[in-house]
């Protein structure tokens, strides 16, 4: 007797499930994005597990289970093993997004080059350009061609098969929004198609221990492109973004099993691909010679290290009606409640003026620790005061008005120090017990002693 074919109802747009047909998906929104497709039968073939059935079955007791610490595979590239948590794990599956243009293809084609000239068997899978044109990239950016084995195809059970014959180590596969499996009969880069795609390719990574990249697209508003459970199934997912000059790129990892998460890489784009910025603060400190009011460094602190920024601000009268509050760089909420704080605890007063504060250099401010710089700033720029160039400020300011302390206060403060700063204003409870070679400390509890002390350097 035939099994019966079940089908199923996703949304194209987030993925969600529903019992019928329906104009509009109930989970976004979205109009005329719920399509049916077919699921395998129950206990018939599923070709995503054709072949693996007994490794992936197996049950083992926990206490048999071998814990010994995964072995790092240093890429050559510091800045992206920094990401991934400070090398490659056998058995991983990395996802990689990106917008058209910065970078994601070029960095793969350097990484899986320098592996390549270490021994390491590698193979790179292009559904999306032809072999020409990557051999044309490879010989643009200078990278040794010797040993990259390439394979043009989009259908994951041949890839398997391709690399069952070779047997890589390392494998990228851009992208897996091209990529088809045969059980889905909808359109590649559908929600079923993305998922039992990346499911197949995770599955073969896990049991014959290869490293895979996987490259997904995103969407207009920077957030990866397809189901949500492509970043469960996925071990790491890091995101390549490009500064808002254009001028650098900043890999940050959104999810690690293996590292931290938040984690940052900084590279610089040239002729020949992506150059790492090993020391990314003198970037983001690139400042004026003549200082003017409303700049303020600040310490922030990125994954596992330190990271000086200055933040800008510019306050004005307001034209018109309704003042303007914009933020550039750190959530614009956070602004409209530092400025209420002020109000409140500090006795300045911008209700009638228009502000705009900016974290120069396009970096995002996702810690709270910019809050006493950022206030500083406003102040600064509307008492047209100029802050010292050796002087920074951290930490977190609260609804009371207090500075309370951050993490990790002290690499911040050493950090600052090699980098020539002289003063720094920070949380009382940040306060090291021995004193910072070449760095004098003011400690402050709340907003009314920042501010006096700001109007003293």
């Amino acid at each position: 007797m035939s099994k019966k074919t079940k089908t199923a109802f996703v949304c194209g747009e987030c993925g969600a499930d529903h019992a019928r047909w329906n104009g509009q998906c109930t989970s976004c929104g979205a109009w005329n994005t719920i399509k049916e497709i077919t699921l395998a039968p129950a206990g018939g073939k599923n070709t995503r597990n054709a072949g693996y059935a007994g490794s992936i079955s197996a049950v083992h007791w926990l206490s048999e289970v071998d814990i010994a610490k995964s072995e790092r595979l240093a890429t050559g590239i510091g800045e992206f093993d920094r990401v991934l948590g400070g090398g490659l794990v056998a058995g991983s599956v990395v996802l990689i997004g990106g917008a058209p243009g910065a970078g994601k293809s070029t960095l793969l084609l350097q990484v899986i080059a320098n592996l390549a000239a270490k021994g390491q068997a590698v193979l790179y899978v292009s559904g999306e350009e032809s072999l020409q044109q990557i051999a044309e990239r490879a010989h643009r950016l200078k990278l040794p061609p010797d040993n990259i084995r390439m394979l043009a195809e989009t259908q994951v059970q041949r890839i398997g098969e391709v690399m069952d014959e070779i047997k890589p180590k390392i494998a990228v596969i851009d992208s897996i929004q091209v990529m088809q499996a045969p059980e889905c009969e909808s359109a590649p880069g559908s929600v079923s198609q993305v998922r039992e795609s990346a499911s197949y390719l995770t599955q073969y990574a896990k049991i014959h221990q290869v490293a895979i990249f996987l490259v997904g697209h995103v969407t207009k508003d920077q957030s990866l492109a397809g189901p949500m459970t492509l970043s469960h199934i996925v071990d790491t997912q890091v995101i390549l973004s490009s500064t808002d000059d254009a001028r650098y790129r900043v890999l940050r990892a959104d999810k690690n099993r293996f590292g931290s998460v938040g984690e940052l890489g900084f590279f610089a784009m040239d002729s020949q691909g992506l150059k790492e910025v090993k020391n990314p603060s003198a970037m983001f400190l690139n400042r004026a010679e003549t200082p003017s009011p409303g700049s303020v460094v600040t310490v922030l602190w990125e994954g596992t290290r330190p990271l000086l920024v200055e933040i800008q601000a510019l306050v004005t009268e307001c034209q018109y009606g309704n003042p303007r509050r914009l933020a550039v760089g750190f959530d614009q909420n956070r602004l409209a409640m530092l400025l209420a704080v002020l109000s409140r605890h500090g006795g300045i007063f911008t209700a009638n003026d228009e502000i705009y504060a900016n974290v120069v250099g396009g970096i995002k401010v996702t810690e709270t620790s910019s809050d006493l710089a950022i206030v500083i700033s406003v102040v600064s720029s509307l008492r047209n005061k100029i802050v010292d160039h050796d002087a920074f400020f951290f930490g977190e300011l609260g609804l009371n008005g207090e500075i309370r302390p951050v993490a990790n206060g002290h690499a911040r403060l050493n950090d600052a120090a090699k980098h020539g700063f002289k003063k720094a204003v920070i949380p009382k409870a940040n306060a090291p017990k021995k004193p910072v070679e070449g760095l004098k400390i003011y400690p402050v509890a709340n907003l009314a002693q920042a501010l006096e002390v700001f109007s003293e350097l």
